[in-house]
């Protein structure tokens, strides 16, 4: 068999695997931008492709895990999208920042104004949230993508070991706190007050630059002081020599 006709049927039989796998591979999911770390902040986007060669997808909600609720949930504006905000009363309320949270955001829904997901494309809806809960290792969002054909598909499915089912939940894996990180009650809370160390510095730096310039000025001083009397000895050496000149001539 010639090589030409082998690496033929080698394409072809690699198409054929890249169709079979995609849709497997298709469905709605949510990655992080940056790290999402157990107990800070972090911006995720919920990546919703199209699935459908005749449909486009107009809807997606995504349900926020009431087990660990969320204090902040802020969408950004997505153009051709409007955005629905569901939010709960919370059997334990929680404390952020000295203050007491009574009502959680449970639901996210995006709805098309416009096309919507077109066949062949995807879209992404990015979200800020947080406190991202310290004692989990991953967050689930159980997610539901409706099409223009009102067809329903729910990625409410929790994987369970290394299989994935057939229509998994996203799943936002959170990383190990980061070193600064002071708790869910403090995240991202700046000091009124600096330490006494960073007094102490700061103090000595002031006296050391106010040193320096107190030098430099001493020195432009003495430079200047220099220069005017270079210029009179240089003008009264010039006048000798002219004087010299005149008694050589008589």
């Amino acid at each position: 068999m010639k090589a030409s006709r082998i690496a033929a049927l080698g394409a072809v039989a690699g198409c054929a695997v890249l169709t079979l796998a995609s849709p497997a591979l298709a469905h709605v999911s949510v990655q992080p931008e940056g790290t999402a770390a157990k107990g800070g902040y972090a911006v995720v986007g919920f990546k919703v492709p199209n699935e459908r060669d005749n449909a486009s997808t107009t809807k997606l909600e995504v349900n926020f895990p009431a087990e660990h609720p969320l204090s902040s949930v802020m969408p950004q504006p997505v153009t051709g999208w409007k955005i629905d905000i569901t939010k709960s009363k919370l059997a334990k309320p929680l404390e952020v920042h000295g203050r007491q949270i009574t009502e959680a955001v449970t639901k996210v829904t995006w709805t098309a104004t416009g096309k919507g997901i077109e066949p062949g494309y995807f879209q992404k809806f990015p979200v800020n949230i947080g406190a991202l809960p310290e004692d989990a290792d991953e967050l689930v969002f159980k997610a539901i993508q409706t099409y223009s054909n009102k067809e329903v598909v729910r990625w409410i499915e929790v994987p369970q070991g290394e299989e994935e089912p057939e229509n998994p939940a996203p799943v936002l894996a959170l990383s190990a706190a980061e070193e600064d990180h002071h708790g869910s009650g403090g995240a991202g809370k700046p000091s009124d007050e600096p330490s006494s160390d960073a007094g102490q510095a700061a103090a000595e730096k002031s006296t050391s630059a106010a040193a320096e310039e107190a030098s430099d000025d001493s020195t432009d001083t003495t430079a200047r002081v220099l220069g005017v009397v270079g210029i009179v000895v240089g003008a009264a050496g010039v006048a000798y020599g002219v004087l010299a000149g005149r008694r050589r001539s008589a």
